[in-house]
């Protein structure tokens, strides 16, 4: 699914993995998320503004322009504009 969304959706997924234990008891979920507080707050921080962002717009009406493809040189991946 990751890949799928990445080439057709323009989106880019992740998975964060907290622990060796696949399903961990509920009455440990509470530490487990203090443990790992922290850093994923700090990684949601610094990523947050990596990537493409913005509005594509006429140059002359100033007019939104839905499924624009936006190409940046040296990355083999281009984007698509939403409506």
């Amino acid at each position: 699914m990751q890949d799928y969304n990445y080439v057709w959706a323009n989106c880019f997924e992740i998975t964060l993995e907290l622990s060796c234990c696949k399903y961990p008891p509920t009455s440990e979920l509470q530490q487990e998320w203090e443990n790992n507080r922290e850093s994923l707050l700090a990684f949601i921080e610094k990523v947050v503004h990596i990537g493409v962002k913005g509005f594509v717009k006429d140059a002359v009406t100033g007019a939104g322009l839905e499924n624009a493809t936006i190409v940046v040189a040296g990355i083999a991946h281009n984007v698509t504009a939403g409506k």
